[in-house]
């Protein structure tokens, strides 16, 4: 049976990693894989470290996409793919993959996976994260410097010069293309549940229940992207 393929896409900090764990944990009975568009960044190593910092990150011309869509196509017809890692603190690729081999569901998520027509096209179920600008620049701030390595005056200079204007001016239009929009990101127990129940239903078209998400232990999550 051909994967079901969700793509979950929304500004950075907005809880899109939140809600495709808390997606994947109410799926027991599914194997689930995750492929996040962050590892398919563009390998920019021919450029020196300070060059690297002067990349925008935020503009979809940063990523692969042809490689993601490959990866994506490959794990539709079955096949394994060896996902890149990309390393942060470098603004480089790794040597190293990550291997990810085919599931019931493939679980994609990424700021700008909606605003690119051929990922689009490989998705069944399309989500976009809301939240506030505010909320998630905390978010980001929190996550560049605990992870990532990231000064406070560079993630806010990032945020003014790249992130803002580029999520103006290519996330926040994409929402259109989405098939479910969720306000509040993670802690949005009822629109996540509406997802569960339609993955359910694509994937068991004789009626399977969605397991109530009141049931799972669901771990404090880290940090939203």
């Amino acid at each position: 049976m051909k994967p079901l393929i969700i793509g979950i896409a929304g500004g950075t900090g907005s809880g899109k990693s939140t809600v495709a764990r808390k997606v994947a944990e109410a799926l027991p009975e599914a194997s689930v894989a995750f492929l996040e568009m962050d590892a398919y960044y563009r390998d920019f190593r021919h450029l020196s470290l300070d060059q690297r910092h002067q990349v925008n990150w935020d503009h979809p011309e940063a990523f692969d996409v042809d490689l993601l869509v490959t990866h994506l196509s490959a794990l539709t017809r079955g096949e394994g793919v060896d996902m890149p890692i990309y390393e942060f603190a470098s603004h480089a690729r790794s040597a190293h993959t990550r291997r990810i081999e085919p599931a019931d569901v493939i679980v994609l998520d990424g700021i700008l996976l909606l605003a690119d027509p051929g990922v689009r096209a490989l998705c069944d179920v399309k989500v976009f994260v809301d939240a506030d600008a505010d909320v998630r620049l905390i978010r980001r701030i929190r996550r560049d410097t605990a992870a990532r390595g990231r000064s406070l005056e560079s993630v806010l200079d990032q945020y003014l010069t790249t992130v803002q204007p580029m999520h103006l001016q290519f996330v926040e239009p994409s929402k259109r293309y989405a098939d479910v929009i969720v306000p509040r990101g993670g802690s949005n127990t009822v629109a996540i549940e509406m997802i569960v129940a339609k993955i359910q239903r694509r994937l068991h078209p004789n009626g399977a229940m969605p397991t109530p998400l009141h049931t799972l232990a669901v771990p404090v999550d880290p940090g939203p992207t």
